[in-house]
C-alpha cells in the first residue's frame, strides 16, 4: 500500500512560523536579547520573516527577446522606469514590429 501524497514529507523546507525552543534561543542570542543565565521558559516571541527570492532572467532569454524584434530599438542603460509613459510608448512601438515578423514567417 502506498502513502497518500498529502502525507508525504515535503522535499524542500517551506516557511515556518513556529520554532522550537532552541531555535528561538538562538535567534534571541543573535539579537543580544537572551543571556546564558536567563530562563528557557517564558521566552519572548520571535518574528519570522518570509523572504521572497525573485527569479532573474537568464542572459540567453534576454538575448532571445532582443533578437525577436530586430526592428525595435534595444533599451538603453539609462532607460525610463518600467511604469513610466515613455516605457509604455516603447512597448507600443515594438508591437507592430513583432506582428510584421510573424506575417513574414
Amino acid at each position: 500500500m502506498s502513502i497518500h501524497p498529502s502525507l508525504r514529507p515535503s522535499k524542500g523546507r517551506g516557511h515556518r512560523s513556529v520554532f522550537k525552543r532552541f531555535e528561538r534561543i538562538k535567534m534571541l542570542a543573535d539579537k543580544d536579547k537572551w543571556k546564558e543565565d536567563d530562563s528557557v521558559f517564558g521566552l519572548p516571541k520571535v518574528k519570522s520573516l518570509k523572504i521572497k527570492v525573485k527569479k532573474e532572467k537568464s542572459e540567453a532569454k534576454v538575448a532571445a527577446e532582443g533578437a525577436a524584434a530586430p526592428g525595435a530599438a534595444a533599451p538603453a542603460a539609462g532607460a525610463a522606469p518600467a511604469g513610466s509613459k515613455a516605457a509604455a510608448g516603447a512597448k507600443a512601438a515594438a508591437a507592430p514590429a513583432k506582428k510584421e515578423q510573424a506575417k513574414a514567417k
